[in-house]
């Protein structure tokens, strides 16, 4: 049709073949000029954070500059992968022998549960997995390097308004992107600080390995939720809630044969009110030592709650051992007289 068209207007006397010559000039000057902004699009929704050291893209694999094929990975596995870090794992910020400051992200499980980490290094493309079979505590780690976390994972984070819910991890995370985007060095350039701009007072230089330079306020990337109820309202809190449960959850069966599904964290007081929430009960939050919280549930009203959740297909699902648990606990409760009117997955 647009031929059609085209054909009739250059049998316009005088003007036909201008006209079609301008409509030609037209469609190719916004076809560059969409393509341009699509280009420039595509570069800058997978920024670096700071600038990559030169020498850092010599070792082992190199991250391809073209970093788009990481926006293909989910959004629900991204949360997961939060919820997880938030409780096995931590961002260490260390002195080098040379004085200069090294980053990394570290998540560390029993080394049964190999085969988790194993899934979670096949989908990221990131990182390096070690094992330690120390006899009393056998482990395995998944290392991610300082490169990859402010050309990949840093920058997932931001792209999908994912970010960390305990105040430790919420820190080091603060703490890692001011080195980043401030292109710190030397690790005698880290700040003193007093506050993370409201961050609580527990967490201090100490704690996240500052001890010296000139007092600065580290800046917060992400503000966390003020009430209970915000902390439902994000959009990746329930996929982050599998993450966690994953890493501080427990599916048992207490010794009178009741069911009994149990989180534990320090605590976080608008966190754990906020798993009453989602689970729909009024049981209270227990406190340990003054350190902890524990939100633990087991009558059958709380019971189908926490089954609907863990079976429902739109959220990542739990993973390795504690997948195992959960489907064992489950079968546990099917066969049990207490939960047999309960609605169990197919």
């Amino acid at each position: 049709m647009a031929t059609v068209i085209t054909n009739l207007l250059s049998a316009i006397p005088v003007f036909g073949q201008d006209i079609v010559e301008l409509i030609d000039f037209t469609q190719a000057s916004l076809r560059e000029d969409y393509l341009t902004k699509l280009n420039a699009a595509i570069v800058t929704v997978l920024p670096t954070i700071g600038t990559v050291n030169k020498h850092a893209l010599k070792k082992g694999k190199k991250i391809r500059l073209d970093k788009q094929e990481f926006l293909s990975i989910p959004y629900q596995f991204l949360a997961f992968i939060a919820g997880l870090i938030d409780g096995d794992g931590y961002i260490q910020v260390t002195r080098s022998t040379k004085g200069f400051i090294t980053i990394k992200l570290v998540i560390t499980i029993h080394l049964e549960d190999l085969s988790t980490l194993e899934y979670i290094h096949s989908v990221l493309k990131l990182g390096k997995i070690t094992i330690n079979r120390d006899h009393k505590s056998p482990n395995c780690s998944l290392r991610i390097s300082r490169t990859e976390l402010q050309e990949v994972l840093f920058p997932l984070f931001l792209h999908h308004g994912i970010f960390f819910l305990t105040e430790v991890r919420r820190a080091q995370f603060n703490l890692a992107m001011f080195i980043l985007e401030e292109e710190l060095k030397f690790y005698d350039q880290i700040p003193e600080f007093n506050s993370f701009s409201g961050a609580p007072t527990a967490l201090d230089n100490a704690s996240l390995g500052v001890s010296r330079g000139k007092s600065k306020e580290i800046p917060l990337y992400f503000e966390l939720p003020k009430t209970a109820l915000d902390y439902l309202n994000l959009h990746f809190f329930k996929n982050w809630l599998v993450g966690f449960t994953q890493a501080e959850g427990s599916f048992c069966v207490k010794a009178n044969n009741d069911g009994c599904f149990q989180l534990k964290q320090r605590i976080h007081v608008l966190l754990f009110e906020a798993f009453k929430l989602i689970f729909k009960t009024s049981r209270k939050i227990e406190t340990e030592k003054c350190m902890y919280n524990q939100f633990s549930v087991s009558s059958k009203k709380d019971i189908q709650a926490v089954i609907n959740f863990f079976s429902f297909s739109g959220y990542h699902p739990l993973i390795g051992l504690k997948c195992t648990q959960y489907l064992k606990w489950l079968t546990t409760l099917r066969n049990s007289y207490r939960y047999r009117n309960l609605n169990f997955p197919q």
